[in-house]
């Protein structure tokens, strides 16, 4: 399965936090929300992750200094 746009990631989270700070959930259906809240925030740091590795892997543009140069 590929992985999600970072985006897509963001929105879910951001869904979920307003879920959580509404405060109507029971105990374990939260529990539940903060554990998924976790995985997609692994999820979106990976994406990131590899986000950066392609950019890095980009050739620079004439005239352009890499960083770390």
């Amino acid at each position: 399965m590929p992985p999600e746009p970072l985006e897509r990631l963001i929105e879910r989270l951001e869904r979920a936090a307003v879920t959580l700070r509404a405060g109507e959930l029971p105990a374990d259906r939260a529990a539940a929300l903060v554990e998924e809240c976790a995985r997609l925030a692994i999820e979106a740091g990976a994406e990131l992750d590899r986000q950066v590795r392609a950019a890095d892997a980009e050739p620079v543009p004439a005239g352009q200094l890499a960083l770390g140069s």
